[in-house]
């Protein structure tokens, strides 16, 4: 059974860090374009950035550029999300999600292209 396991989200404070990240159990991520996505209470669901199976190839969201990394360690079967100069609006529950390696031509933002998700781990950017 596919899974992601998203983990380190929490309270950062206005221009601070935080690192997410997500694991994968019954695959491998070698074979996949892993995306992530956050939703803000009341908002819809939004692609922040996704990263081709090799790690060459990322696409951010302009709302993130510049200040999030995307990563991926595949000896360790998981995708990083270094989140830096943090805002208020960062604020949201943030999802990691698995999509075909036919994705990496694009690499969309796109919830509606990938097909396995996380279970999503909390974000709160506040002083």
């Amino acid at each position: 059974q596919l899974q992601l396991v998203g983990s380190g989200g929490g309270v950062g404070q206005p221009g601070g860090s935080l690192r997410l990240s997500c694991a994968a159990a019954g695959f491998t991520v070698d074979y996949y374009v892993i995306g992530w996505f956050r939703q803000a209470p009341g908002k819809e669901r939004e692609g922040v950035s996704c990263i081709d199976s090799s790690g060459g190839r990322t696409n951010y969201a302009d709302s993130v550029k510049g200040r999030f990394t995307v990563s991926r360690d595949n000896a360790k079967n998981t995708v990083y999300l270094q989140m830096n100069s943090l805002k208020p609006e960062d604020t949201a529950v943030y999802y990691c999600a698995a999509g075909s390696t036919l994705l990496s031509g694009n690499l969309p933002l796109r919830p509606d292209r990938y097909s396995y998700w996380g279970q999503g781990t909390q974000v709160t950017v506040s002083s």
